[in-house]
């Protein structure tokens, strides 16, 4: 099935103003984080010894092959014929055999194939949620930069209002009042710079934590921000698309087959094994032996087939049976499971980016409406109908609305990140894109 990917960010996204020298993009900083992060390092890790154990089971299969070697001094006595004589026995055995019928030993060589398959999906998740992760943390930092600034804006323009106030106090045109409420809403807007300023070095701390660099400076991203919507327009589109691409449901339908070849394995109770085997010996007596006091070596070779048939395990095998079709039953329980979960997790992203989009028009107006609400306040308290109160209170939601706002936009970039994560598409071309369409 044709992988989705969503409409080209160009129209969406435009060059912000160039960055500092440190700043960094998001693939670059994704990058970083694959050479660095100990949750991803461990999936490899595990990823690579899943394959080498997989890799294991062929044996079962090939042919086995051993050498054995031995020495031994023997002291030999008798009294009639009276012979006193001590002789060496040299012993070199090679030998090897070739399994031809053996179903357990085949169910686990596929068992093995299984199972490095399942370990690439796991591999596949992990790389995910690492570009999630790393994607979340470049947009919080990002977001706590915009609030740090929205809130600096917000002390500027309240100390501009409250010295105003002062001054018509001085003049006698208003009230202690204004003046009062203006420094209550300076103090408060100071602690918000603080809160802001904390909440900003946090965020970046996660982020270098996560990159495994100091001081990390994500290039920003330019507004306004119109992000088209999903493609397809239909949540149930990228349903369908999850039940082959999704690691998730990969990793639960690979689960089905290797409880099945488990059962295979159990089924191999009842059969019968055929190896061919051979072998080939050479014993060098060195003094003669027990029979004679002459030199010998004499060597043997043999091949022959080995047959073995089970006839009764105390009702072992008839039980490991049931056990096994049990856990098939269990595991195809879960591959249900999953793709109930996955397809829930792909309407609930796919419902927030949509969501998302709608909240970003929202407050686009929310804050065209909330500039002419201050502008209006403003002009008003000068000529006298309104006081200093609506002016503060005017400022706080045109910067509230401004902080939600840039929010929201990172919050629909995100989405649509996880709308992909969630029906299993997410790649880092993802990133790419996104990434050549930030501020250099």
């Amino acid at each position: 099935m044709k992988r989705m990917r969503l409409l080209p960010l160009a129209a969406a996204l435009a060059l912000a103003a160039a960055g500092t020298a440190r700043a960094e993009g998001l693939l670059e900083l994704y990058e970083a984080a694959r050479a660095y992060d100990a949750v991803w390092q461990s999936a490899r890790a595990q990823y690579d010894a899943t394959r080498f154990r997989s890799d294991q089971a062929i044996a079962g299969i090939l042919p086995q092959a051993g050498l054995a070697a031995g020495v031994t001094r023997s002291a030999f006595e008798n009294d009639v014929p009276a012979a006193d004589r001590n002789y060496t026995t040299q012993q070199a055995t090679i030998s090897a055999s070739q399994p031809l019928y053996r179903p357990a030993n085949l169910a686990t060589y596929r068992q093995g194939q299984r199972q490095a398959e399942l370990a690439e999906y796991q591999l596949q998740q992990a790389g995910q949620d690492l570009m999630i992760r790393v994607s979340q943390a470049y947009f919080d930092v990002l977001a706590a930069q915009d609030t740090l600034a929205f809130v600096r804006a917000q002390k500027t323009a309240v100390a501009e209002q409250l010295a105003s106030a002062r001054r018509n106090f001085e003049v006698g045109t208003s009230t202690i009042t204004d003046t009062r409420e203006a420094q209550a809403r300076y103090d408060l807007v100071l602690a918000q710079e603080i809160a802001a300023e904390n909440d900003l070095r946090v965020r970046r701390l996660a982020l270098d934590t996560l990159v495994g660099k100091t001081n990390t400076q994500p290039n920003p991203l330019a507004t306004p921000l119109v992000v088209p919507p999903p493609q397809p327009a239909d949540p149930e589109a990228w349903v369908a698309v999850s039940e082959s691409a999704s690691p998730a449901i990969q990793q639960a339908r690979k689960a089905v087959e290797i409880a099945e070849l488990e059962t295979d394995k159990a089924k191999a109770g009842h059969k019968p094994t055929l190896d061919l085997t051979t072998s080939y010996g050479v014993t060098k007596n060195v003094g003669g032996n027990a029979a004679s006091p002459l030199d010998s070596r004499p060597r043997s070779g043999n091949v022959g087939l080995a047959f073995n048939l089970p006839l009764f395990a105390g009702f072992a095998t008839q039980n490991r049976i049931r056990e096994t079709l049990s856990l098939e039953e269990r595991a195809r329980a879960d591959l249900e499971a999953a793709r109930r979960q996955v397809a829930q997790a792909v309407r609930t992203a796919y419902f927030g980016v949509v969501s998302g989009q709608n909240q970003v028009r929202a407050l686009e107006s929310a804050e065209a409406s909330s500039q002419s609400a201050l502008e209006a306040n403003r002009l008003g308290y000068q000529v006298g109908v309104r006081i200093n109160i609506d002016v503060l209170n005017a400022q706080s939601q045109l910067f509230q609305t401004k902080r939600d706002l840039a929010q929201a936009r990172y919050n629909v970039l995100l989405g649509h990140l996880r709308l992909r994560q969630a029906n299993g598409t997410l790649t880092p071309e993802d990133l790419a894109r996104l990434n050549t369409l930030l501020a250099r």
